[in-house]
């Protein structure tokens, strides 16, 4: 199996006990979270080798998170510890369908410290698959920090795989900044996002414009989710797509990240690289069932609340409907 090692931010979710328009006392539960986080530990659920790498407060939530990343099988031995800025948390509240709206209080945040002199030497010298998210490149001296970090990887003979997870609110006047984003997907040879990241990244650009370019620029599979609607995948020379199972929604924090999650075990499980990508593409037949899996993993996470809680281990699938 293909190694994973996941880069950005581990954070805490804090759940609202209220659940739409619910009235009442408000609660909120602590749940180990983080998108890049999630899909480290989304991957070490289906028993593929999973690496986190990052910065986390020195603080109790900070090791709340270690804790849980450890207990879900995540390796965290190269997760840095720092007293200069405290674990990153986001209260999160849904709606009756378990659609999120998220509050965070970072910046300041341990992970926007990390630096390329905290990567471990040699960490990127054998075959793995590196998967990063936007939410890293919301700081300049982070963004200078990911875009390095991927640039390494990708030259070490590292498959790439970027989760754009737009979350304006964590950008500077919550106005995202499409070009640092776009510098991190010319690196990148998976790209998942959603259709309203894309709406949002492709401006005045229709879809099959905008999906040109990025294959043009060294993406070898775009991936396109719309929660309960069908995945479109897109290929240089294909697209095809795959229906996620219908399911009662209770929260849909992670589903993304299983998704992604799911995807990227698959791709270990095959024992993909970088270099044998492009043939295992080729295979129509064991392209689309990897969506069909990544779907029915995004589904899964949704019907339970929390994130690394949520995310599906082997057998956990069996029930769902096909």
């Amino acid at each position: 199996m293909t190694p994973i090692i996941a880069f950005g931010e581990a954070l805490v979710d804090m759940l609202s006990s209220r659940l739409g328009t619910d009235s009442g006392p408000e609660t909120f539960t602590p749940y180990a979270g983080g998108a890049p986080a999630n899909a480290a530990v989304a991957c070490a659920r289906q028993g593929i080798p999973s690496r986190f790498l990052g910065m986390i407060g020195d603080d109790r939530f900070g090791d709340f998170l270690v804790d849980e990343l450890n207990r879900y099988g995540v390796d965290t031995q190269h997760v840095v510890r720092t007293r200069e800025a405290r674990t990153a948390l986001a209260f999160v509240s849904r709606d009756a369908q378990g659609e999120r709206q998220f509050d965070f209080y970072r910046p300041p945040a341990a992970d926007l410290l990390y630096r390329r002199e905290h990567l471990p030497s040699g960490i990127f010298t054998e075959p793995a698959l590196v998967h990063l998210c936007s939410n890293s490149l919301t700081d300049n001296a982070i963004a200078r920090t990911t875009l390095d970090l991927a640039s390494i990887a990708r030259r070490g003979g590292c498959l790439i795989s970027v989760d754009v997870n737009l979350r304006p609110m964590l950008w500077p006047q919550g106005i995202v900044d499409i070009g640092l984003v776009e510098q991190l997907l010319e690196r990148a040879h998976v790209i998942k996002l959603s259709t309203e990241e894309l709406d949002t990244l492709r401006g005045d650009r229709s879809v099959d414009e905008w999906t040109s370019a990025r294959l043009a620029k060294g993406a070898r599979l775009i991936v396109i989710t719309d929660g309960p609607g069908p995945v479109i995948a897109y290929q240089a020379d294909r697209q095809r797509q795959a229906i996620p199972p219908s399911v009662q929604a209770v929260d849909t924090t992670a589903a993304g990240d299983a998704f992604i999650g799911g995807l990227l075990a698959f791709l270990s499980r095959d024992d993909v690289t970088c270099e044998t990508f492009s043939d295992w593409l080729a295979d129509e037949a064991r392209l689309t069932e990897a969506l069909t899996f990544a779907c029915r993993c995004g589904a899964f996470a949704a019907t339970r609340a929390g994130a690394f809680v949520s995310l599906p281990g082997a057998g956990d699938l069996d029930d769902l409907p096909r």
